[in-house]
């Protein structure tokens, strides 16, 4: 096998001691094994690498079974679950199957038991690949209004493929001028919310006061200047997505809001006494370290992991040199379009100098 093919297995257990014994039992039977002790730890790592099967524990201190289940259905649909547990029941097991668990096994297991269940779930796999054509192989030049077929951007690709049809909340991170907002649109168009608004707001470009009534709305009479109710973005976007860019710029008394209406998915209006609901999703981006921002106090560390569910690192156009004559003819086919001059591309020259800028 290659080392794409050899099947790939994260146990998750808050018992280090099984932890351990499953992975010298499964690396007997050829698979590579990564084992952790929580399901946060999990979810961070699928995030970052390819996995095919996840063994998890049902009953865990800090993240259960049942919620991991559900976080690896919504996340990553292509991973195969097994639960592992000793409290089988058939109430439990029926629960999980309906969370996404292709199996279960009981503890105390033998491990011929074990590898067992390994290659029922890693067929599984091998069938959910071939019937998937999205699991096949492929580097696309553009992407959803993306320019490039780099590996970092193939990643990019990849990462805004899993989290689209999902809910959960993005944070792009990424420097000024990488294509923020082209990430964020891309998540919208893939995602069931595709049909209705999509609004982006540079957060560094309004005010406190106005930032805030921009998006929470405003009653009549709030403060100087409103004459009449207004309704905010959050509100107009009602079932669409809302792209907060330079978030690391918001004043930390708004981040107080926006942290209270991530939780609860309810605003109140400045000068309202009545909260009010509404269905948005949210992406984020910042161009730069919120976590430094966290330890000098200038960002709530509560809001940072609120925000840091599902984050994109959008590499600059230094670090994929290959993308550059690549998105300079995309550019310029643009310009032709819209100028209608005949400049039919570039000089090998041109595009030398073109990837000597940092």
């Amino acid at each position: 096998m290659t080392d794409a093919q050899v099947p790939r297995i994260l146990v998750v257990d808050d018992e280090l001691s099984v932890c351990r014994s499953c992975e010298k039992i499964l690396v007997r039977e050829g698979y590579e094994v990564r084992s952790v002790l929580t399901g946060g730890e999990a979810l961070d790592l699928l995030a970052r690498e390819r996995f095919d099967i996840v063994f998890t524990d049902l009953k865990m201190a800090a993240m259960g079974g049942m919620e991991l289940l559900g976080a690896l259905r919504a996340r990553f649909p292509e991973v195969v679950p097994v639960v592992i547990t000793g409290y089988a029941t058939i109430a439990s097991v029926v629960e999980t199957m309906k969370l996404g668990a292709f199996d279960y096994l009981p503890k105390p297991f033998t491990p011929d038991e074990m590898a067992a269940v390994a290659r029922k779930a890693w067929e599984k796999r091998l069938q959910m690949r071939s019937s998937d054509p999205a699991q096949e192989e492929e580097t696309p030049r553009e992407f959803a209004g993306l320019v490039g077929a780099s590996p970092r951007m193939q990643e990019v690709y990849r990462l805004i493929r899993k989290v689209a049809p999902t809910s959960s909340t993005v944070l792009i991170i990424g420097e000024t001028g990488t294509g923020k907002e082209l990430v964020a649109r891309a998540i919208h168009a893939l995602s069931t919310r595709s049909a209705a608004k999509f609004f982006g707001v540079d957060c560094g470009a309004l005010s406190i006061n106005l930032l805030e009534s921009e998006l929470f709305s405003h009653v009549r009479g709030s403060f100087t200047g409103a004459v009449s109710d207004k309704q905010g973005i959050f509100e107009t976007a009602h079932r669409g997505t809302v792209f907060l860019d330079e978030i690391c710029n918001v004043d930390v008394e708004v981040q107080g809001k926006l942290l209270r209406f991530i939780q609860e998915r309810e605003l109140l209006p400045v000068g309202a006494t009545q909260t009010r609901r509404v269905d948005v999703r949210l992406v984020f981006a910042t161009n730069r370290d919120l976590e430094r921002m966290v330890a000098a106090g200038t960002f709530r560390e509560d809001l940072y992991y609120r925000l840091y569910v599902f984050p994109i690192h959008l590499p600059p156009l230094r670090e994929r040199r290959e993308d550059i004559s690549r998105l300079a003819r995309h550019l310029l086919a643009r310009v032709r379009e819209r100028s209608g001059r005949a400049v039919s591309g570039f000089t090998d020259e041109a595009l030398r100098l073109l990837g000597e800028f940092d």
